[in-house]
């Protein structure tokens, strides 16, 4: 059976130091962030995910968003370099968590910057925003390290937010999602839904027709229940004034077998 792991890790004291690049930094409630945080992955496990906490890594505020730190393609592991320095020591933990489970462990390497904020996996198609996290020698290090997997990588520009899935996201049946003024390119995804607010473009797919969102999109939430959907909500503020979503807070695994 297809794994339901899902890496996560416990926000920095130092939370509220994290970057902004896109927003004007707000005052950050560090101790609402844990609540949030600990809401975020009983959600996880309400629905069958096994979560896998990372090692803390107090010294680095931006911790917390763990997805930027690896990529996942069927059982392989790629270890981000990400592109901002402050955040390289995040992903030595996660590293080791990953190797842990039994993962074949590749990385981006030097020019190359690559942050998993960056990629939307939909099937065997791999999207990765080309902007100011990830840069070009990283899109093609991605792209050697998983095209030979079967992989069919699709580089994205993105100027206007800081991450591709700060962007879009998509349903489980592959149709994209995203809130078109925060989009450079709508017209690369065949299938595309426009949605009412910014927080709407970002879903976590829990299985089945569960959907993990932000609070702070109401409308959209609506929106997806009348497809059909059962939209599972999440309180996220904290993060969301560091530029963070739902997807950010973890790292799934799906395809690793035991």
């Amino acid at each position: 059976m297809p794994s339901k792991k899902a890496l996560v890790r416990r926000p920095s004291p130092r939370l509220a130091e994290g970057l902004v690049t896109h927003i004007e930094r707000e005052r950050v409630d560090a101790d609402l962030a844990v609540e949030q945080w600990e809401a975020y992955v009983t959600a996880l496990r309400a629905h069958g995910w096994d979560t896998i906490e990372v090692d803390p890594a107090d010294d680095c505020p931006d911790s917390v968003f763990v997805e930027d730190t690896v990529v996942m393609y069927r059982n392989v592991a790629l270890i981000a370099r990400p592109g901002a320095e402050s955040r390289r020591a995040e992903t030595a933990g996660v590293e080791e968590a990953v190797a842990g489970l039994g993962c074949s462990v590749n990385w981006i390497w030097e020019p190359g910057t690559l942050e998993g904020g960056d990629v939307l996996k939909i099937g065997d198609t791999v999207y990765v925003g080309r902007g100011g996290r990830t840069n070009a020698a990283g899109v093609q290090q991605l792209r050697a390290a998983f095209e030979p997997l079967g992989a069919r990588v699709v580089a994205v520009p993105v100027t206007k937010v800081l991450h591709l899935k700060s962007a879009v996201t998509a349903l489980p049946d592959g149709t994209v999602i995203g809130h078109i003024p925060k989009m450079d390119t709508p017209s690369l995804f065949a299938r595309f839904l426009p949605v009412p607010e910014e927080a709407g473009a970002h879903v976590v797919l829990l299985g089945g027709d569960k959907l993990l969102m932000a609070a702070s999109a109401p409308k959209t939430a609506e929106l997806f229940s009348d497809l059909g959907y059962e939209p599972v909500v999440v309180d996220i503020s904290e993060f969301e004034k560091l530029e963070g979503c739902v997807t950010c807070l973890s790292v799934r695994l799906r395809e690793l077998y035991t």
